[in-house]
């Protein structure tokens, strides 16, 4: 007998897939403290991510009840075919993002309409087109989110971080359970 699927009940989505940058653990740190005084200062009450949870997604490939095989596989061969030099992510503002009602993401993020990051993630949109994963890569903003919290914060300045980004990473994210599985790595050459 086959399992019919039930419309009324949706399918719970319980994995995410994506390309990302993780700063270095100094950088993750400085970036945790940044937070703790942007939270005082703004009197937010989102809790900050923690250290190990900071990064910038470079492509988000999806929410799925399961983990595809044949997603992670293309993934694994798009990120083969990503040749780049390392480079350095650098952040000098914060500001909220628009979302649900106290669950809008307070962000680092750059001055700079073009940043190195952004010209890695066209790189890497190409691959994800030659594997079949993706399209032509559109608008995007790299970012830190730093906490989640109903304030909207207008964008301001703050003092600069950036760190060498030496490779990308393919992660499993546990949804609900705040976890990240690095499921590959690729270096970015010298």
């Amino acid at each position: 007998m086959s399992e019919q699927l039930n419309l009324l009940d949706p399918v719970r989505t319980t994995d995410r897939l994506f390309f990302a940058l993780f700063p270095d653990p100094d950088t993750a740190g400085q970036i945790a403290a940044l937070a703790a005084q942007l939270r005082d200062r703004h009197g937010l009450t989102g809790r900050p991510l923690s250290p190990e949870r900071f990064h910038i997604t470079l492509a988000h490939l999806g929410d799925y009840a399961g983990l595809p095989a044949d997603l992670v596989a293309k993934a694994r061969q798009a990120g083969d075919r990503v040749s780049s030099p390392s480079f350095r992510p650098h952040f000098d503002r914060v500001g909220s993002f628009s979302g649900r009602s106290g669950n809008r993401p307070f962000v680092l993020q750059s001055s700079e309409s073009e940043t190195p990051v952004t010209a890695f993630q066209r790189v890497l949109a190409q691959a994800m087109m030659g594997t079949g994963l993706g399209r032509k890569a559109g608008p995007y903003l790299p970012h830190v989110t730093l906490l989640y919290d109903d304030a909207m914060i207008a964008t301001h300045p703050v003092a600069p971080i950036a760190w060498t980004a030496g490779e990308f990473v393919l992660v499993h994210s546990l949804l609900g359970q705040t976890k990240h599985v690095i499921l590959d790595r690729w270096p970015l050459g010298s």
